[in-house]
């Protein structure tokens, strides 16, 4: 079982910058698309960002898009989330998680990831 584990979630004003971090021990972190989803309190779980293997492909849904950069270091076997111009709408418990697919490229629907941390909460206060 992969382990991953967030961090960087906290309280922070309206406007101002976050930046998560999902670690895992894992020695074939490399071979996984990663992908950040978010939920906030009464909704479901939605996806945000997602990055491919090697060569850097990212894909962003339409709300964050231009605000947030999903980025990540194999060699630290670490994938990151800087967001950046937050929002009061960006509250949320955010989550990483990992697709073990070798076919995909980047991944923006939930049911296809297979490991999940347990989350980071981001309060935006307005």
């Amino acid at each position: 079982q992969v382990q991953l584990a967030e961090s960087g979630g906290g309280l922070v004003q309206a406007g101002g910058s976050l930046r998560l971090s999902c670690a895992t021990s894992e020695r074939t972190f490399s071979t996984y698309v990663m992908g950040w989803f978010r939920q906030a309190p009464g909704k479901e779980r939605e996806f945000v960002a997602t990055i491919g293997r090697s060569y850097g492909n990212t894909y962003y849904a339409d709300s964050v898009k231009g605000r947030f950069t999903i980025s990540r270091d194999n060699a630290k076997n670490t994938v990151y989330l800087q967001m950046s111009s937050l929002k009061p709408e960006d509250t949320a418990v955010y989550f990483c998680a990992a697709d073990r697919n070798l076919g995909a490229v980047v991944t923006t629907t939930s049911y296809e990831y297979d490991y999940w941390g347990q989350g980071t909460q981001v309060t935006v206060s307005s």
